[in-house]
């Protein structure tokens, strides 16, 4: 299986960084996971509505020029569909068995994922009502992908 993980935004932080890297580490018994960095769109503190609209398109436009047509996409968004670990692991595994090998997860920058991005995901996921930067939503979304794997292997995890 080859995960990609795009998300607008580059990692600054070390700590964070640190922690991606562990997980990918641990993940290439599973899986070629990978984490696509595109830029984000710069823009003032205080933004219309329209060119709110024109940051995410021009963000999502960036987005989906890293997704190839064969690719089963997972967006993270704010009003997706909560899951358990266990399931999020019997997804993978029913994507796997059903032979979707390319699976992408794709985390929005700090005003979320443009229209045709949302269009584009196969489904839509979300971790909480509550809202994280998107930096340290790739450590969260990074652990919970190599919980799944251990998980489906039967393997033991943390509870």
């Amino acid at each position: 299986m080859n995960i990609s993980i795009v998300t607008v935004g580059k990692l600054k932080e070390k700590y964070l960084k640190m922690g991606i890297d562990e997980y990918l580490k641990r993940m290439t018994l599973y899986a070629k996971v990978e984490i696509i960095e595109v830029a984000d769109e710069k823009a003032p503190e205080e933004l219309s509505e329209a060119e709110m609209l024109q940051v995410k398109q021009k963000e999502g436009e960036r987005i989906l020029a890293k997704i190839s047509q064969d690719t089963y996409v997972i967006a993270l968004a704010i009003n997706g569909k909560m899951q358990s670990s266990e399931e999020l692991a019997n997804t993978l595994d029913k994507l796997a068995t059903y032979g979707k090998s390319k699976i992408a997860f794709i985390i929005g920058g700090s005003l979320g994922l443009s229209e045709d991005v949302v269009k584009r995901s196969n489904e839509q996921l979300s971790f909480s009502k509550m809202t994280f930067p998107h930096q340290l939503m790739k450590l969260i979304l990074v652990e919970q992908i190599y919980r799944a794997f251990r998980i489906n292997r039967g393997e033991p995890y943390h509870k």
